[in-house]
């Protein structure tokens, strides 16, 4: 009796946590005096991909708007929509892909601002495995490093290898996550090849460790490596928060849509001055190089290519076993919005 009493308080324990998770997620702290106070998860602060979550604190944007904004640092795509989902963060700087994923699990997330249209990421092989795999028909039997299952580089690498005839069942995925960690993996022969961005990307190439097989840095080698565009880097937040908050959405929207107008006016000298210091790992003038290699993706104006969302859900569509059964049912409506950057916009050309 005194095991099932324990049980049953526990269960209650777990059902209250979920239940308080939920309505956190719900909800915005308004803070002392209204100033919203908001918590944001980047799926990989210092990766250039991201880059527009960190720069917008670099040049007061957030400030600019009114609001007192966390920044939280999460390598793993997967586990950044994870920590949104349990009310942990009000807004994640992530994928794209990640909201047709989870409205395919009953789970409504919308992209507010789309930071690229393209991915960012490159397939590396190891300099060594290079004569071997050549494209995606050549994964199988292989390990292919990413930053963990169910992330982005996990949808991405699924997509190559079935566009190269090869299932998801005929190679390894090892969870490497990024940066040193991924580095190390192939160093030591972990993985024969693997998804990763710059910085990343431009260390490995610059000690000839590793070489590109898939070059997603450039609508061109996005094109051809997956049919078409793949809207990426994007702030998604739950269809709740956004319902529930539109006036703090707007002036979030209004923060990343003029720290966007800034990079496309700024060199990659310059916005490596602007980050911090440790973003550049100790040499400045090879993250400058991975910022000059990046950064012609992200987008001017913040706004999704239409026909580009039809292209994940294509990709995740004919890749992954979650999306494949339901893919007729998604409604792409409902996981973006360009509302809030069409406003932000006319708002600056006054």
């Amino acid at each position: 009796m005194r095991l099932k009493r324990t049980l049953a308080v526990a269960t209650a324990l777990l059902t209250l946590a979920g239940v308080t998770a939920c309505r956190d997620s719900r909800n915005i702290d308004l803070g002392n005096g209204g100033k919203p106070h908001l918590k944001i998860m980047i799926g990989g602060i210092s990766k250039v991909i991201y880059l527009p979550g960190q720069l917008a604190q670099q040049l007061g944007e957030y400030e600019k708007q009114g609001f007192d904004v966390e920044l939280f640092d999460q390598p793993s795509g997967a586990n950044a929509e994870t920590s949104l989902l349990a009310g942990e963060v009000q807004a994640v700087v992530g994928f794209y892909d990640h909201t047709i994923d989870l409205q395919a699990k009953e789970q409504c997330l919308t992209s507010v601002v789309q930071f690229s249209n393209v991915p960012g990421e490159a397939e590396m092989v190891a300099s060594a495995k290079a004569p071997e795999i050549r494209s995606g028909k050549d994964f199988r039997g292989k390990n292919l490093g990413v930053t963990s299952l169910g992330s982005s580089t996990d949808f991405l690498t699924k997509a190559l290898a079935s566009r190269g005839g090869v299932d998801g069942k005929d190679y390894t995925p090892v969870k490497v996550g990024a940066g040193q960690t991924f580095i190390s993996a192939m160093q030591q022969g972990s993985i024969d090849a693997g998804m990763t961005t710059d910085p990343t990307i431009a260390q490995l190439t610059n000690t000839g460790q590793a070489k590109i097989l898939y070059d997603m840095r450039t609508v061109e080698g996005t094109r051809a490596a997956l049919g078409g565009l793949y809207p990426a880097s994007s702030l998604y937040m739950s269809c709740e928060i956004v319902r529930r908050y539109p006036d703090i959405v707007q002036k979030l929207a209004n923060a990343y849509v003029d720290s966007l107008r800034w990079l496309k006016n700024h060199t990659a000298e310059q916005v490596a001055d602007v980050m911090p210091p440790s973003f550049a790992g100790g040499d400045k003038a090879l993250y400058v190089k991975s910022l000059e290699d990046s950064l012609p993706m992200f987008t001017a104006d913040g706004r999704m290519d239409p026909a580009g969302a039809q292209n994940v859900l294509n990709v995740l569509g004919a890749s992954s076993s979650n999306v494949k059964p339901k893919k007729d049912q998604i409604d792409l409506s409902k996981t973006y919005t360009t509302q809030f950057v069409d406003a932000a916009l006319t708002r600056s050309a006054r």
